[in-house]
């Protein structure tokens, strides 16, 4: 699809892959609804965004609150008039423990933000998407979402639902003007630990384990992901990383979980 003029929701557009996503399309010509939980955060986006008035827009939203998104998307439709595009970016990570001492609490955290949050931005979403002459809806799942890795199982779980929710989604709209794509992306250079609420120790040697794996830059995954909004791909995989282990998960699942759970053991000894 067209990205000039067009109308575009994304959701954790304060940071990271999210924020890298809001500048690209505004960059190419779009108006764009920027979604998250911090208002400094979106300020920051904005103030690097520099976008004539009525461009962009800000939104401090919780994702995971559901009337929160019904009041946050009546208010982009009022301010805009109408929406092209859904970019589900924002995510968070649990804290690197095994399941057996992960609370139940983090466990409602993750999935709020990670599935509900795109439930929501999507129901909210597809009224006015299924409108247009030409829409999309691009949900981030991870490469944790096919291959399981040690102190993270609750958020691969909600990522493996994004998944799923996503491709069946594909299934419903395959004959419509929306066109909807799931993306995996690998090991990206973002501060996802830190903003998740992950203990500094957690995070230090999350960075230390991941450096193991070819990094790409929020830069890169938003460029491909703004690419995906263009030629509306069923799935896109970021990184080497990411490829590497879709195939092998797919071709040697246990083979694929064995080698990520020796490779990053480490995650729960720290």
């Amino acid at each position: 699809m067209q990205i000039t003029d067009k109308v575009f929701v994304v959701t954790g557009g304060g940071n990271g892959i999210g924020r890298e996503v809001v500048l690209g399309l505004l960059e190419r010509g779009a108006r764009v609804a920027a979604l998250d939980l911090r208002e400094d955060s979106l300020q920051e986006t904005a103030r690097l965004a520099a976008a004539p008035e009525g461009r962009l827009t800000l939104h401090a939203v919780d994702v995971s609150d559901q009337e929160a998104v019904s009041r946050g998307f009546a208010e982009i439709v009022s301010a805009h008039g109408h929406l092209d595009g859904l970019l589900n970016v924002a995510g968070i990570i649990q804290q690197f423990v095994p399941i057996v001492d992960l609370e139940l609490s983090e466990i409602d955290k993750v999935m709020g933000v990670n599935f509900w949050g795109v439930v929501y931005t999507t129901k909210a979403a597809l009224p006015h998407l299924v409108t247009r002459p030409e829409a999309c809806v691009i949900n981030v799942s991870s490469m944790g979402g096919f291959t399981p890795v040690p102190g993270q199982s609750a958020y691969g779980a909600s990522k493996a639902a994004v998944k799923l929710f996503t491709e069946g989604l594909f299934a419903e709209l395959r004959e419509t003007s929306v066109a909807v794509t799931v993306v995996f992306p690998g090991a990206i250079g973002t501060d996802i630990s830190v903003n998740s609420g992950v203990t500094t120790a957690e995070a230090a040697a999350e960075k230390r384990t991941a450096s193991s794996f070819p990094t790409t830059s929020p830069q890169d995954a938003a460029a491909q992901i703004i690419e995906a909004v263009e030629k509306g791909p069923y799935r896109v995989t970021i990184g080497r990383d990411a490829a590497m282990l879709d195939r092998l998960s797919r071709l040697a699942p246990r083979r694929a979980t064995e080698m990520i759970a020796k490779k990053m053991a480490n995650l729960l000894s720290s």
